[in-house]
C-alpha cells in the first residue's frame, strides 16, 4: 500500500509539473496586448499570439514583467509573400531618451528575395551599432527560435542556436554596454515602407494587407525586477546564461553566419563613420620600426602583418608615448609549425632603468599550443613572468588581447578575460611602473636559442616566411608629449584609470589561473632560492 501512494503521489507530482511547464510561457500570463487591438490575437489558450498590419495600424505586444539580465527565446513565422515595406520585431527595451534597447527586427521584401535580419544594441540612448544578415532558410514558411542572451558580459544573438553575432561588454574601454537598465520583452508588426525595404525604393502593396506574423513559445529565463520577482525564470532557475560565450564549436557557427550570410557591419561602414574609421588606423598610430618590406600596413590602415624569414624579424611601434591607460590589440598568431618564433604586444619606455609591460606569444611545433608569456619590468628589473596555454586556437582567428595600466595595478586580459593582474606594491619596496612614458610596440623575431621548449625545438625555415596579423588597435590611453591634448585615441573615457577586478573578473581569472597557467614566478623555489618576492605574499592574482 506505501508503495502503491509512493507511486500515486509520483503521478501527481509529475502531472503538477507538466501543468506548471504547459503554463509558463502562456502569452496570457506573460504579455500584454500594447497596439492595434483586434490586429493582435492570442490563440491556442495562450500558446499562440497572432500580430497584423493593414493600411490603418500595425499592432503589438509587451511583457508584463521587466528584467535584468537573461536568456530571452521566441519562435516566430513571419510575414509570407510580397512582405516589402513591413517591420516584423522581437526586442528588449527600457525607456526614456536614455535608454536601452537590444533589436531583432525583420525587414520585409518583395515575393521571392530575402528578408533582412536587421540586429542593433543602444545604451544610453545611442545606437548606430547595426549589423544584418540573410538567412539560410526561408523564415516564413515553418517556425523558427530566435534569442537574445543578455548578461554583464556581452549580448548574443542566437537563431535556432546558431550565434549570429556577440556585442562584448567594452564598458572600461569607453563603449556603453546595457547594464544597469531593466527592459521589458517587445515585438510589433508595423509598416516602415519609408526605409525598411532597399532603403525605402519598395513600398508596400496594401492589396496584400492585412499583413500576419506568429508568435509562439516564448520564454524567459531571465531575472525578474520590480513587484513579484522572487522568480528569476519563467520556467526554470538555471541560469547559465549569466556567463553565457561562445565555445569552440560556437565561434566556428558564428565565423561561418558572418562570413557567408552578413551583408552590413557597422564596424566597415567608413563612409558613414569616417571619424570612426581612422580611429586605430595603423598610418595615424604607428611607425615600422624595422623588417622593412616584411611589415604590411594594409586595407586603408585597418590592418597590419609582420612577417619573419632567415634574414629578419620585422616590428612596429606608436608614435605616441603614454602614461598610463587601456591599450587594445587584436592578434592572429602564425599558424602551423611556429617553432621558434616569438610574436608580441608590449608597452616599453627606453634605457638601461626602462619600464616594460609584455605579452609575447612563444611558438611550437604544429599541433602543440602556444604558450603566452607575460612580463613587468620597472626600473630595468623583471623576472616576474607566468605563462599559459589558451582556451582555444590562436592562429584560427582574431582574438584581443589587452593591457590596462593604471596606478594602482597592470591587468593583462584575453578576449576581455583577465588573466593576470600585477598589482602596485611600491609602497613594500616592489618598483611599480609608474613614471616613465611608454610607446606600444609589437614585434615578430626568431628565438629558437630559447622560446620553444627551452631551445630544444628549432626553426624550420623552410615554412618561411612565418607571419603574424595584428588589428583594431585602441589606445584609450593619456598621451604625453608633443600633440598630447588628447587623452585617448577613440574617446576620452577614463574608467581605465581606476581599473580593478569584480567578482565576476575575480572568478574569471580564479578559472584561468587554475586550468590555464603553465609557470608562476612566484612559485619557483628553485629559481629563488633566497625567498619569493614581496608582491607574491601579499597579491591574490598576479
Amino acid at each position: 500500500m506505501a508503495k502503491s501512494n509512493s507511486n500515486l503521489c509520483a503521478v501527481v507530482l509529475l502531472i503538477s509539473i507538466l501543468i506548471v511547464a504547459a503554463s509558463a510561457g502562456s502569452f496570457y500570463d506573460d504579455m500584454d496586448i500594447s497596439f492595434g487591438g483586434e490586429r493582435a490575437k492570442i490563440l491556442n489558450g495562450g500558446q499562440d499570439l497572432s500580430l497584423s498590419l493593414d493600411q490603418y495600424s500595425g499592432s503589438g505586444f509587451q511583457s508584463k514583467h521587466e528584467y535584468l539580465f537573461g536568456r530571452f527565446d521566441m519562435q516566430l513565422k513571419l510575414v509570407p509573400g510580397n512582405s516589402a515595406g513591413t517591420v516584423t520585431t522581437f526586442y528588449l527595451s527600457s525607456q526614456g531618451a536614455g535608454h536601452d534597447e537590444i533589436d531583432f527586427e525583420f525587414l520585409g521584401n518583395s515575393t521571392g528575395n530575402p528578408y533582412t535580419i536587421h540586429t542593433n544594441v543602444y545604451s544610453q540612448g545611442k545606437g548606430n551599432k547595426e549589423q544584418q544578415f540573410h538567412l539560410w532558410f526561408d523564415p516564413t514558411a515553418a517556425f523558427h527560435t530566435y534569442t537574445i542572451v543578455w548578461n554583464s558580459l556581452r549580448i548574443i544573438f542566437l537563431i535556432d542556436n546558431i550565434p549570429v553575432r556577440v556585442f562584448n561588454n567594452n564598458d572600461a574601454a569607453g563603449v556603453p554596454f546595457p547594464k544597469s537598465q531593466p527592459m521589458r520583452v517587445y515585438a510589433s508588426l508595423w509598416n516602415a515602407d519609408d526605409w525598411a525595404t532597399q532603403g525605402g525604393r519598395v513600398k508596400t502593396d496594401w492589396t496584400n494587407a492585412p499583413f500576419t506574423a506568429l508568435y509562439r513559445k516564448f520564454n524567459a529565463n531571465a531575472k525578474k525586477v520590480g513587484p513579484n520577482s522572487v522568480s528569476t525564470s519563467s520556467i526554470n532557475d538555471n541560469q547559465s546564461w549569466s556567463t553565457q560565450g561562445l565555445d569552440a564549436a560556437g565561434r566556428n557557427r558564428i565565423r561561418w553566419v558572418q562570413t557567408k550570410h552578413m551583408i552590413y557591419n557597422y564596424c566597415n561602414d567608413h563612409k558613414r563613420f569616417p571619424n570612426a574609421a581612422s580611429a586605430g588606423s595603423f598610418y595615424d598610430e604607428m611607425d615600422i620600426s624595422f623588417g622593412g618590406e616584411r611589415a604590411k600596413i594594409l586595407n586603408g590602415g585597418q590592418d597590419l602583418s609582420l612577417s619573419l624569414d632567415q634574414y629578419s624579424g620585422s616590428g612596429f611601434q606608436s608614435k605616441h608615448e603614454y602614461l598610463f591607460g587601456r591599450f587594445d590589440m587584436q592578434l592572429k598568431l602564425v599558424p602551423g609549425n611556429s617553432a621558434g618564433t616569438v610574436t608580441t604586444f608590449y608597452l616599453s619606455s627606453q634605457g638601461a632603468g626602462h619600464d616594460e609591460i609584455d605579452f609575447e606569444f612563444l611558438g611550437n611545433s604544429t599541433g602543440n599550443p602556444y604558450t603566452i608569456h607575460t612580463n613587468v619590468y620597472s626600473q630595468g628589473k623583471g623576472n616576474k613572468e607566468q605563462q599559459f596555454h589558451l582556451w582555444f586556437d590562436p592562429t584560427a582567428a582574431f582574438h584581443t588581447y589587452t593591457i590596462v595600466w593604471n596606478s594602482l595595478r597592470i591587468i593583462f586580459l584575453i578576449d576581455n578575460i583577465p588573466v593576470r593582474v600585477f598589482n602596485n606594491n611600491d609602497a613594500a619596496g616592489v618598483p611599480f611602473p609608474k613614471s616613465q612614458p611608454m610607446r606600444v610596440y609589437a614585434s615578430l623575431w626568431n628565438a629558437d636559442d630559447w622560446a620553444t621548449q627551452g631551445g630544444r625545438v628549432k626553426t624550420d625555415w623552410t615554412n618561411a616566411p612565418f607571419t603574424a596579423l595584428y588589428r583594431k588597435f585602441n589606445a584609450n590611453a593619456k598621451k604625453v608629449g608633443p600633440n598630447s591634448v588628447s587623452t585617448s585615441s577613440i574617446n576620452d573615457h577614463q574608467s581605465w584609470s581606476t581599473q580593478g577586478l569584480d567578482a565576476a573578473g575575480r572568478n574569471r581569472i580564479r578559472w584561468v589561473q587554475t586550468k590555464h597557467m603553465i609557470y608562476n614566478y612566484c612559485n619557483d623555489r628553485k629559481r629563488f632560492p633566497n625567498g619569493i618576492s614581496v608582491e607574491c605574499k601579499t597579491s591574490r592574482f598576479l
